[in-house]
């Protein structure tokens, strides 16, 4: 059996600025002990309530730092890449879509993206060439071909920012796209249009794996997942297919935290 794509075991991460006792690193730990495995060409989804450690795993998986690993590894490709700083994990074919996507003012997407793809690809890729991509990949995703001129996220709305995050994973072309609940704050049509852009991506990339991270089952209604996972305290609960998620829906994770806590106490 072939190893997976991606694969994390007994995860343990805290805010860096922790100051390093023993009693301290563990009282702060966010990430207790994670544990996931993702194959190429599969989605996982990642469920959990607020404040259960979901965007800190994500910002983890790409090398924050702001966050210090205490314990485990995360595998990419067979390659622990704990040691390795957000640069050299997205060279190797990792991606993280922002929650909150940030503003950078002076800096057009065009240009961005020359810098990103040229860096990626390991070649100077020219203007021209950066321009006609993206203009194939706007059009899927129902974008004004103007944002590519304009500087990265300013003035955009949110569902602008979530798009110009799937324009990016679809240009850069990575072989694990992590998605850090990219749903969030969208409106109806909004979803629709970044659901269909990430399953079209992975349509003409099938051996690319995906982490989706959510609150919610709605995006999961123009993606299925391979499995779903449940995040609490700071470790996965609970794993499952797509059926999981629909119970989540109707049933809310205070059921999932009431026997995980109960389980702690026995």
């Amino acid at each position: 059996m072939s190893s997976p794509l991606f694969e994390i075991r007994d995860l343990h991460a805290r805010p860096s600025d922790v100051e390093d006792t023993e009693e301290n690193g563990a009282r702060q730990e966010i990430l207790r002990g994670v544990d996931l495995a993702v194959a190429a060409g599969e989605l996982h989804a990642l469920m959990g309530p607020n404040g259960s450690g979901k965007s800190t795993l994500a910002n983890v998986l790409l090398g924050h730092p702001g966050y210090e690993v205490t314990q485990g590894t995360i595998k990419f490709k067979g390659e622990d890449v704990v040691g390795l700083g957000p640069d050299a994990r997205a060279q190797r074919g990792m991606f993280l879509g922002f929650q909150y996507p940030e503003e950078i003012p002076g800096v057009k997407v065009l240009n961005f993206m020359q810098t990103a793809m040229s860096r990626r690809r390991g070649i100077d890729l020219s203007l021209l060439e950066i321009r006609l991509a993206l203009m194939e990949k706007m059009a899927a995703l129902d974008m004004d071909q103007s944002f590519m001129d304009r500087h990265l996220n300013e003035g955009f709305s949110g569902g602008e920012r979530k798009r110009n995050e799937i324009l990016q994973m679809a240009l850069l072309e990575p072989d694990l796209a992590i998605l850090d609940e990219t749903d969030s704050g969208l409106d109806v049509d909004s979803l629709r249009i970044v659901g269909t852009g990430v399953q079209g991506i992975r349509d003409t990339r099938p051996e690319m794996a995906a982490l989706l991270i959510t609150h919610y089952r709605r995006i999961l209604e123009h993606l299925e997942p391979d499995r779903v996972h449940v995040l609490v305290d700071g470790r996965i609960v609970e794993s499952g297919g797509p059926a999981l998620a629909a119970r989540i829906d109707a049933e809310g994770f205070d059921a999932l935290r009431a026997a995980h806590l109960a389980g702690e106490l026995a």
